[in-house]
């Protein structure tokens, strides 16, 4: 009897992951800027974010095996929180609430690039042709989205400096990716998770409290509530569990060609609800995506 293969690879199941990660981190940028800073400021929102992912990682980490972290190993561990739950976090909820969510989406592609330098100098990762075209074909798709296809907001303060703290958001992720690819082989992704949001929450304590203690919880109406839970649940407890789960397979630089998808997953839901609508302009941006996407995620090349 021919045994029955699994449903899905190793492979296909971090691809699926990473697509989980994009779909939900999506719909961020607009859920995020409309509940600041009318419910909560960015800092306060930091706090509550890691706050919940703390609560969240201990307590699943109690249904897990208990690891001990290598000595030799706290400082990346440390470096991970920094890169990727302290500098990414502050820095991106900041620019939002003085810059707008197309903005967000559109600098946010620069962090495929910087990915691929960093993952060929520190990781000697090899840069196919193959890899290289996707990426670029992936940013021309994703820019074109954005520039034709939406429309900016009036409630930007300050769009050069949101716009300035969404590169140095971009960079951190682009490092944090960089230096957790080793630990994930050594460690599960419970173990990394719940100390790096730990650190994290420690680190961000003193910088976001008083803002945390500005929010007129009593007063919350329920959609502020639930756009919250959404930010905490999905966009940091869920996304940060998928990347994981994408690393082990997927290399850093082939992970984050997905931030391609969020602009076009972003509009597609608009014109799912109405709010707006597709042309050919955008039909071929999203096609440029899909396709730079592809081209960095296929394992073997037989060029490059």
């Amino acid at each position: 009897m021919v045994p029955s293969k699994p449903f899905m690879n190793k492979r296909s199941l971090a691809i699926a992951a990473a697509l989980g990660e994009a779909v939900i981190y999506s719909l961020n940028h607009s859920i995020a800027k409309g509940l600041m800073p009318i419910y909560i400021k960015p800092f306060g929102f930091i706090l509550l974010r890691v706050s919940g992912a703390v609560v969240l990682f201990w307590a699943l980490s109690l249904f897990f095996p208990k690891e001990k972290i290598q000595l030799s190993d706290w400082p990346r561990m440390v470096a991970c929180a920094v890169f990727g739950m302290v500098i990414n976090m502050l820095f991106f909820f900041k620019g939002l609430s003085l810059s707008t969510p197309i903005n967000s989406s559109v600098i946010m592609t620069v962090s495929p690039i910087l990915v691929l330098v960093l993952s060929a100098i520190l990781l000697k990762e090899k840069v196919t042709w193959l890899k290289i075209s996707g990426i670029g074909i992936g940013l021309v798709g994703a820019v074109s989205l954005i520039a034709f296809g939406a429309e900016t907001r009036n409630d930007a303060p300050n769009i050069p400096l949101g716009n300035f703290m969404f590169i140095i958001n971009a960079t951190s992720y682009g490092v944090y990716l960089i230096l957790v690819k080793p630990l994930t082989k050594k460690y599960s992704f419970i173990t990394l998770l719940k100390w790096f949001f730990l650190l994290s929450w420690l680190i961000n304590f003193p910088i976001c409290i008083n803002e945390f203690m500005e929010v007129r919880w009593q007063n919350l109406p329920a959609p502020a509530i639930w756009q919250m839970v959404y930010v905490v649940v999905g966009v940091t407890f869920f996304t940060y569990l998928f990347n994981m789960l994408a690393l082990r397979q997927l290399a850093p630089s082939t992970l984050s060609s997905f931030v391609y998808l969020q602009p076009l997953l972003a509009i597609l839901f608009a014109v799912a609800i109405g709010a707006d609508q597709l042309s050919t302009i955008k039909i071929i941006a999203a096609l440029l995506v899909f396709t730079g996407v592809y081209l960095v995620t296929k394992k073997k090349t037989t060029f490059g």
